[in-house]
């Protein structure tokens, strides 16, 4: 019993003398480092509360070999970014392309704080004016879609600021589709999810795709029969592709938030 007494009386006197020293060179204060790094150590209390050799480095927390301080002196910051740029124009005009935004760091990750997002975004566009202003035409095909959200961006006034024809909308029954809209799992093709086969979806046909000589898009099936098949191609994935069926053309145009989409 005295020889246990005198055990807990010198780890007493220890935690005493080596808590005096660790205010002074111990701990984690000014020692975090990324990674792993073995020569990122100190002498003092472990988080484990055993004193001796403990780390300062990032892999400690996975070690279990911290510093006692590690948590509050290497504290995790999380990776911080910018607001989203303004979507930009096509990168080609006249055809089906894509337009991308951007963000960037303003603050790098440290201590295993959360990694950065993707700082890229692209999806699918098109525009019907080359570099000079002049009016692409429009090509004979299978309809170009993308998601309805799309419109937002769009300009709806012609290029002497007159308002536009305000469009339609066509229903179509899906029929077929490639499996290559069923993986597409980026940020900016997640829609092509909503594409199933027997699914009706509502389909907008807006300026600019509207052709100002048949007032029609691309492959939009407007002069088509009921239940006749016509073919479709995803903007920004051309390998997702396939067929549907007329449903209807809406009088008034009034597609649901799921499973509308937009001639482009």
């Amino acid at each position: 019993m005295i020889r246990a007494a005198v055990i807990q009386w010198a780890s007493v006197l220890l935690a005493a003398v080596f808590g005096a020293f660790h205010s002074a060179e111990g701990g984690c204060s000014g020692k975090c480092c990324p990674g792993t790094d073995l020569t990122c150590t100190s002498l003092d209390w472990s988080s484990d509360r055993v004193y001796g050799t403990c780390y300062c480095d990032e892999n400690c927390v996975r070690a279990k070999d911290c510093c006692f301080d590690y948590p509050t002196q290497c504290s995790a910051q999380p990776c911080v970014v910018s607001e989203w740029t303004h979507w930009s124009g096509c990168a080609q005009p006249c055809q089906p392309s894509y337009r991308v935004r951007r963000r960037s760091i303003e603050i790098n990750p440290r201590n295993s704080g959360q990694a950065c997002p993707a700082l890229e975004e692209r999806a699918g566009c098109m525009e019907y004016q080359n570099h000079q202003g002049q009016s692409c035409g429009h090509a004979q095909g299978p309809a170009l879609i993308t998601t309805a959200e799309y419109s937002n961006s769009r300009i709806m006034q012609s290029l002497y600021g007159t308002p536009q024809h305000s469009g339609f909308c066509m229903e179509f029954r899906v029929e077929s589709l490639s499996r290559h809209c069923m993986v597409e799992n980026k940020p900016h093709t997640r829609w092509m999810q909503y594409l199933r086969e027997g699914f009706v979806v509502c389909v907008l046909c807006q300026p600019p795709a509207i052709s100002n000589h048949s007032r029609t898009c691309q492959g939009d099936g407007y002069y088509a029969e009921r239940d006749d098949i016509l073919h479709w191609q995803a903007v920004g994935s051309p390998h997702c592709r396939g067929t549907w069926r007329k449903v209807q053309k809406l009088q008034h145009c009034s597609c649901p938030p799921v499973h509308s989409f937009i001639f482009i």
